[in-house]
């Protein structure tokens, strides 16, 4: 169930860190409350549980990143691909978060309120961009679709009002993205034609005007289209619909980068894939030893 819980959070691009964290806590705070005993093992166990499958978690990101080479957007292979380009900094391309009224890019925020008597900030609201952005390299520009990311080194700005607390995390125009997931073109070269199809679409569109199709193609103007003259009028239909079909693939397509439909991980951070994969390692790390403290509290109660 655990398991099943983090991949969860994952697929929908929360901070799974955080949301580990907070998982951490409560099971903390139920070992010191209970005491030793069977309740104080079950939750040192849990939090045993827990770290292993984060530790584990964490691993699979650094590897993804480490097996991963970085792809030039133009020639990145339809698929799973990392790539890397700088945001657009045009002010027409620039989102503004909804509380902060900051510009960047992709921004997710946090609201807390303070409850005077028990000295404790809770979360009154929160929110996350989804709206597209580009980034590009030398060879090309890709529309980054953020919606379901986990979204890593965004900037976090805290600012207080009264008895408010606002967090927000933001990715600005400008900056170096780096982005894993799944890459597609659309148009340009990789269209999905049907010459078939649409050479029988062309054909019955001719039909409809039948005046015009017998002043085209009645070749020897007895009123009727007979065999050898719709021979010739689908000859001409394929020939079109065949120079249409080249016209669509000359044009350039527009590269698209989203999160992939299977399990696999969908990244976006404005940190380097290197500077990215030691921060994975560094929390696998912290969760291995985590579970090794639990490990020995339950042992040490036991």
């Amino acid at each position: 169930m655990l398991v099943r819980g983090l991949r969860g959070l994952e697929h929908l691009g929360l901070n799974l860190t955080r949301a580990v964290g907070a998982l951490y806590m409560v099971l903390t705070a139920a070992a010191l409350k209970f005491g030793p005993g069977p309740q104080a093992r079950w939750s040192l166990a849990g939090i045993t549980v827990l770290a292993g499958l984060a530790w584990l978690s964490n691993l699979r990101r650094a590897r993804a990143i480490a097996e991963t080479a970085t792809s030039r957007i133009a020639s990145a292979a339809q698929g799973y691909v990392e790539i890397m380009g700088r945001s657009s900094a045009n002010p027409e391309h620039l989102i503004v978060t909804p509380l902060g009224g900051i510009a960047c890019i992709w921004y997710r925020y946090t609201l807390y309120s303070k409850n005077n008597a028990k000295q404790e900030w809770r979360q009154i609201g929160s929110g996350v961009s989804n709206s597209t952005f580009d980034i590009s390299d030398p060879s090309g520009v890709c529309t980054v679709d953020p919606d379901h990311a986990e979204v890593v080194g965004a900037q976090v700005r805290t600012s207080y009002t009264g008895n408010e607390k606002l967090v927000e995390e933001m990715l600005f125009g400008g900056s170096t993205i780096y982005v894993l997931g799944d890459f597609s073109t659309l148009g340009g070269a990789s269209s999905a034609l049907n010459l078939h199809e649409d050479v029988g679409a062309l054909l019955n569109q001719w039909k409809r005007d039948r005046a015009d199709l017998h002043r085209r193609f009645d070749l020897d103007r007895n009123g009727t289209i007979d065999l050898q003259e719709w021979e010739h009028a689908r000859r001409l239909a394929t020939r079109t619909v065949e120079r249409q079909h080249h016209d669509i693939r000359q044009q350039p397509g527009v590269h698209v980068i989203r999160a992939p439909r299977d399990a696999r991980l969908f990244l976006i951070s404005a940190l380097s894939p290197q500077a990215l994969r030691n921060h994975f390692l560094r929390w696998s790390a912290f969760h291995l030893a985590a579970g090794m403290v639990a490990v020995a509290g339950g042992l040490y109660l036991a």
